[in-house]
């Protein structure tokens, strides 16, 4: 994938994620409190989602800042031709249960956070994301790298930030479905 591409399909990923999430937030009220025996229940995962957006994001923008004067500096075009849209080390972070790894606790969900709030709060990081991905359109977020220690990933540029916000986002999805799993089981059994 080159540059265009590899921005074009953040975008898409980041479209297709927003989508995946919007109907989680109609859910009765029962079903959205409902506490499995083991984790969150669907309202704090939204939460912990937007918590995480939040850390990720102060990230992406610091690394955005730097990338675009990086690019003033650096002949972005001649860095672009050698460098590898690599992508795929980010997936296994969509996958749940896939790595251990203990969040911290500011990213923990605490409650204090109607739901609304976390819809609204959700659709505006990603839309924020789409405008971080439109004011790097030439590639200038190759140029910023920082630590990722989430599964031992090292060091990624700010379009691997973004994707990896995305994959994060995806791997509680995952988490939501079982939520209402259990919660489908418990009330057949009733």
């Amino acid at each position: 994938m080159n540059i265009h591409q590899t921005i074009l399909f953040i975008d898409k990923e980041l479209t297709q994620t927003l989508g995946d999430y919007q109907g989680w937030f109609d859910l009765n009220a029962e079903v959205l409190t409902f506490k499995p025996q083991v984790g969150w229940s669907i309202e704090q995962i939204l939460e912990h989602v937007t918590l995480t957006n939040h850390f990720l994001l102060i990230l992406i923008r610091k690394g955005k800042r730097k990338a675009i004067e990086l690019s003033k500096k650096k002949d972005l075009n001649s860095l672009l031709e050698s460098y590898q849209f690599n992508l795929k080390e980010l997936e296994a972070i969509a996958e749940h249960k896939s790595f251990d790894w203990i969040r911290p606790e500011h990213m923990e969900p605490k409650g204090d956070q109607e739901l609304g709030q976390i819809k609204s709060l959700l659709d505006n990081q990603i839309q924020e994301c789409k405008e971080i991905l439109k004011e790097m359109k030439n590639g200038e977020g190759i140029l910023y790298q920082t630590t990722m220690t989430v599964n031992n990933l090292g060091k990624i540029d700010v379009y691997q930030y973004i994707y990896f916000l995305c994959q994060h986002a995806k791997r509680h999805l995952v988490q939501i479905q079982k939520v209402i799993d259990e919660y489908s089981c418990f009330n057949e059994v009733e």
